[in-house]
């Protein structure tokens, strides 16, 4: 089964992050609270829940039923008190950890869903874990930032985004180079423009938590 550290370590830096703030303040996503961003962490633990049921069982459950359905969800788990909704956070990591657990080692090369509608194998829905509890540990607007992440994880996610902008055949998609690891993130043979920066403020301005790294960054588009 693939590595569970960064997905335990992402978890334990959400948790960190919650500890003693104020979750009816404004996170850092436009609209929503810090409430808002815990019902969504939890939510998306049940999502994930369900395609690793898919995987275990061949049964076709999807992340969620619609897009109105996952919105809906966030609101109304949003309304939770504070403590119900951190109880709510760990029970969730909780069963969704202890779902990957018990699946079985073949079962994770079974194609699933992702809520943008990408086939992927099983086994990357830990990955797509890390990314949410990492990130959103972030917009809880709380103290949190890139700087914080494991140099290899950074790493990661920036190979992520490049493969991503390859995904989309975007050609002029920018090259990025960190300056501190020295590691360049390229999509596929994109001409972009260079963009220089601290792994970290790379990749909080490729996922749309921070400004381009210095003048003349090209415009990009949405991370996901």
């Amino acid at each position: 089964m693939p590595d569970l550290f960064w997905m335990d370590a992402g978890t334990a830096y959400f948790a960190a992050r919650l500890d003693g703030a104020d979750l009816y303040a404004d996170s850092s996503l436009p609209g929503w609270t810090r409430r808002h961003v815990v019902a969504h962490v939890a939510a998306n633990a049940r999502g994930l829940g369900r395609l690793a049921h898919w995987a275990a069982t061949g049964e076709e459950t999807p992340m969620y039923a619609s897009a109105q359905a996952r919105n809906a969800e966030i609101e109304e788990l949003a309304t939770l008190p504070p403590e119900g909704l951190v109880a709510l956070f760990e029970q969730t990591a909780a069963d969704f950890r202890a779902a990957l657990l018990s699946l079985p080692e073949p079962r994770w090369e079974v194609l699933v869903r992702t809520a943008q509608g990408a086939a992927v194998p099983a086994s990357e829905i830990v990955w797509m874990r890390c990314r949410e509890v990492w990130i959103h540990g972030v917009d809880l607007g709380t103290g949190g930032g890139f700087a914080d992440f494991p140099p290899d994880l950074l790493d990661a996610l920036l190979a992520d985004v490049a493969k991503l902008w390859e995904r989309r055949g975007e050609e002029l998609a920018p090259v990025l180079i960190a300056t501190d690891t020295k590691a360049t993130f390229r999509a596929g043979d994109a001409q972009g423009h260079e963009v220089h920066g601290t792994a970290a403020e790379l990749a909080a301005w490729v996922t749309g938590r921070g400004p381009a790294p210095h003048a003349g960054a090209p415009a990009i588009g949405g991370w996901l």
